[in-house]
């Protein structure tokens, strides 16, 4: 694969001056979970390098995607009347999942353990972080589906949206403060979605088809949960934690324009992928809802890791994703009518050609880093002085 350098030279001496700065004040996260990731690490070798953590964790939330695309690819499977996906399957899911957060979780403490923390390290663990955000959101989905008992996959896609922007909130929030403040759904999400998974293991799919109280259905609790970690939790923190920087005249960007830039790239690609699924001649969100979303996920990501970079490396962050401009044109074929008959063939190649774009730029900045930085990204072995 031919590498390209996509962070640049004043991006690289930015990351020689980084220093990492995060809060995590969830209850949850402080005292569960850094508890039992502290035990955690201990049994871990010290020559394991931490990158190779983050990727593992990430894999098994892939492993998840594939193994339900394979059981469940529409997502009509937890319906009443059709195949379910096997028990061992919701097993492996929750096993996996926990996995992934364990590792998440485990990454940074082994890096300080190992005294091998670098800036490439939180580069690649919030990089992965921001496309897994598609895959657990897509695996959950399948527990509930899209039957009667489910929701809509149009439903779906404005939750995968409300996920995504709660991801890039952080984001946005150290962009202009500095500090990255954790999440506190994050963790509340990702120990709930882990027992969701052993429970319909145990009791089966049929259970979520029954009311819990009134008229309200599990998968409204679901819904809940997704809504209430954005509007009650995230974005009020993230607002409060921005004003707060601003009142103590220690935001970074001083103009509503600079601030407000990470918002651009995205916000134009959930008008572009909206106004994909509204223009839609064959309904392509019914018809090929986990590609679609595939799609949207890996593309966000793509975009998010720029603005990481950008916020690393406290440099001006691009209003513009080039990634977008080519996804402009296909809508537009599909609005002129121009790919009526072979928009399920343009949607598959056009996700080819995102996932490319995505891993391409993964591997070249890592790659980039690497050299950078003297170091081997997945050993913490040093490479020769040769």
């Amino acid at each position: 694969m031919a590498l390209y350098e996509y962070v640049t030279q004043d991006q690289l001496s930015g990351f020689d001056k980084y220093k990492y700065s995060a809060v995590d004040t969830n209850p949850l996260s402080v005292y569960v979970m850094h508890p039992f990731w502290n035990s955690m690490v201990k049994i871990l070798p010290t020559w394991l390098a931490p990158n190779l953590i983050t990727f593992t964790g990430f894999m098994f939330l892939v492993l998840n995607f594939v193994i339900l695309s394979v059981y469940d690819y529409d997502f009509y499977a937890s319906a009443e009347g059709h195949v379910h996906v096997p028990s061992w399957v919701w097993i492996a899911a929750g096993l996996f999942n926990f996995l992934a957060y364990t590792l998440d979780g485990v990454d940074g403490k082994q890096a300080r353990r190992t005294n091998s923390s670098t800036p490439l390290g939180e580069l690649f663990d919030h990089g992965l972080d921001s496309w897994a955000c598609v895959f657990f959101v897509c695996s959950m989905y399948s527990v509930f589906g899209r039957g009667a008992s489910g929701v809509s996959v149009l439903t779906l896609y404005y939750l995968l949206w409300v996920v995504l922007f709660s991801f890039i909130l952080s984001h946005w929030e150290k962009y202009n403060t500095g500090i990255l403040f954790l999440p506190w759904g994050y963790d509340l999400s990702q120990v709930t979605i882990s027992i969701v998974y052993i429970i319909t293991a145990v009791v089966g799919v049929e259970t979520w088809y029954q009311p819990v109280i009134w008229n309200l259905h599990y998968r409204d609790f679901f819904i809940i949960m997704i809504l209430g970690c954005l509007f009650a939790v995230t974005l009020p923190m993230s607002l409060y934690n921005v004003l707060k920087a601003y009142r103590n005249n220690t935001l970074k960007h001083s103009s509503m324009y600079e601030a407000l830039l990470p918002f651009f790239s995205p916000t134009l690609l959930f008008i572009l992928a909206t106004l994909w699924v509204s223009l839609s001649p064959t309904n392509i969100l019914e018809q090929q809802p986990r590609i679609f979303y595939l799609m949207v996920g890996t593309a966000f990501a793509n975009v998010t890791c720029k603005l990481i970079v950008c916020q690393m490396s406290n440099t001006r962050c691009q209003p513009l994703s080039w990634l977008l401009l080519p996804m402009a044109v296909v809508v537009l074929l599909v609005f002129f009518g121009v790919v009526q008959q072979s928009e399920i063939v343009v949607l598959y190649v056009w996700t080819a050609v995102v996932i490319f774009a995505h891993i391409h730029y993964g591997v070249s900045v890592v790659k980039q880093l690497s050299d950078h930085f003297n170091i081997f990204a997945f050993s913490l072995k040093k490479p020769s002085s040769d």
